[in-house]
């Protein structure tokens, strides 16, 4: 961080900006974390796709399946491949306040720019409570935080008010807010001249940069789902939209809907359909496109071959693969 806390909102209003991409944790077959893969994976984002930050260590990271020192060893090797490239968001959530506590020092001792708070998955929690858990570890570190509202978690989203109510916390700069507008609007009438808003859907992001102001997609795995080496949509009309020309970076978002279509299939609409989190659906997607995966961890299942090969074919339909690896040999 290059920031004191009490300059935490100002550095969070300055610093995100554009699209940050919320990573998997590669693992080998033999379900360690795959370390080379990790630092494969950041080069490709940060030198290929040009990312502006990077959300490790979250839902897309399965952060509930790896041990506080595999979190730990996955936030010192993004933030070493991200240093001069781009900025890291951590997560650093966890049901145990003192393990959070150390969790977010250590992200801030290794050079993550901001840390992100699921808020807490259990016990059933009151707004009090919650209020409680965010002050006994914002007061205790130095770098700025952000709300992680989240379906995901399990829990009741954050109240707009007891949002308001936080973002008074010297050090808490921003919310990730996975919810209705009407939620995140609300919040931004309470707490925007506080709080640095994001919802993480890529589907709504130009309409929320040219509605309602927002200027960073934080975040998702879409930077890197829709897009290859020649061929940066998301990136192009992203850049557009926050230069004010959206009629022109509307028609090029109106180019992927036929690849948003098959995401939605595989992805967001499984998890419509199951509630489970669609990890192994990512990181076979993403291998698809070059990049390292690798299995999920239990209770995760592993994505069938017979899955895998119709997701590719749905790839190859619609000409994703085919650019990719055209980009790959060039």
């Amino acid at each position: 961080m290059d920031y004191r806390t009490s300059e935490a909102k100002d550095a969070a209003r300055a610093q995100f900006r554009g699209l940050w991409a919320a990573i998997t944790t590669p693992f080998t077959r033999d379900l360690e974390i795959d370390e080379a893969g990790l630092r494969r994976n950041m080069r490709y984002l940060t030198e290929t796709l040009h990312v502006d930050g990077i959300f490790c260590t979250g839902v897309m990271g399965e952060f509930w399946a790896l041990t506080k020192e595999e979190r730990k060893r996955a936030v010192a090797i993004v933030a070493e491949e991200a240093r001069g490239r781009c900025r890291v968001i951590a997560h650093t959530g966890h049901h145990s306040a003192l393990e959070t506590v150390e969790l977010t020092q250590h992200a801030e001792a290794v050079g993550a720019d901001f840390a992100i708070l699921m808020t807490p998955y259990y016990p059933a929690a009151t707004e009090d409570m919650i209020h409680d858990w965010f002050t006994f570890i914002a007061t205790r570190v130095n770098i700025g935080i952000w709300l992680f509202d989240t379906p995901f978690s399990g829990c009741a989203a954050i109240s707009p008010s007891m949002t308001a109510r936080l973002a008074r916390i010297e050090n808490i700069c921003g919310a990730k807010i996975a919810r209705s507008l009407d939620h995140y609007l609300e919040v931004k009438r309470l707490a925007g001249d506080q709080l640095v808003l994001s919802t993480p859907s890529e589907t709504d992001f130009l309409a929320m940069m040219r509605d309602h102001g927002q200027r960073v997609h934080q975040s998702s795995a879409t930077p890197y789902l829709l897009q290859h080496a020649s061929w940066q949509p998301v990136r192009e009309y992203t850049e557009l939209g926050l230069n004010g020309r959206f009629e022109q970076a509307a028609k090029i978002s109106a180019e992927l809907k036929p690849l948003r279509d098959v995401q939605h299939h595989w992805i967001m609409g499984r998890y419509h359909r199951t509630g489970i989190v669609p990890i192994a659906t990512i990181k076979a997607w993403s291998e698809f496109l070059g990049m390292t995966g690798g299995p999920v961890r239990t209770p995760l299942l592993q994505l069938g071959e017979q899955e895998r090969s119709a997701m590719r074919n749905d790839l190859e339909r619609i000409g994703l693969l085919s650019g990719a690896r055209a980009a790959a040999v060039a």
